[in-house]
């Protein structure tokens, strides 16, 4: 049996991906999570082969759940299945060292599939992305600039995201000030709108 982790923080949408595939007679799901600190903790202590995670989750996003399993040397294998049809957080999926990239609206036999690659070793993605993949605008900004613009984008001033971070405000602003010259924004909401646009946050 293929031992599997569900990371969703959308109970509807976590109950019926279970109740899928648990139809498969060679899945098993051993837990539900709500978030990515949820599911860390769960593959700890459960040791799943994979783990289906969301991108957008609190606490800890899908992303950020992929790189605590690689930097904990769990033997989890991560698929991201996930509305965010770009190329953007693909690539920053795959810097993370997940094994497979899905989107929802795929048909359930399509996940099922996936798993099973993803399970012995190789690499599942959304047809419609691996071409685009190789096209796609590279993402410029360095991890402090993307985690600084993130908050900007949520209403966070300079202040608040300098006690945050514990950054001084005058690095936080540099970093804005870089962020937003890369993306040849005009300020800190439409550098935030084009990296959010891009999949880059």
């Amino acid at each position: 049996m293929i031992r599997i982790i569900i990371a969703e923080d959308q109970a509807l949408v976590s109950g019926a991906l279970a109740a899928l595939l648990g139809l498969e007679d060679d899945i098993e799901v051993v837990g539900l999570a709500k978030n990515g600190q949820e599911a860390l903790s769960l593959c700890e202590k459960e040791a799943p082969d994979v783990v289906i995670t969301d991108i957008e989750m609190p606490i800890m996003t899908g992303l950020e759940l992929a790189a605590a399993i690689a930097e904990k040397k769990l033997n989890s294998k991560v698929i991201v299945l996930t509305t965010f049809a770009r190329t953007g957080y693909l690539r920053r999926a795959m810097a993370s060292g997940v094994r497979g990239y899905m989107l929802k609206d795929a048909p359930a036999e399509a996940l099922a599939t996936a798993i099973r690659t993803v399970h012995t070793g190789g690499r599942a993605i959304a047809p419609e992305l691996a071409m685009e993949s190789w096209s796609g605008e590279q993402d410029p900004l360095s991890e402090r600039e993307r985690q600084v613009l993130r908050l900007a984008g949520s209403g966070s001033t300079s202040t608040e995201i300098a006690k945050i971070m514990h950054l001084s405000e005058g690095t936080v602003r540099n970093y804005l000030s870089e962020a937003i010259s890369k993306l040849n924004a005009k300020n800190r909401v439409e550098a935030f709108r084009l990296a959010r646009d891009q999949g880059w946050l």
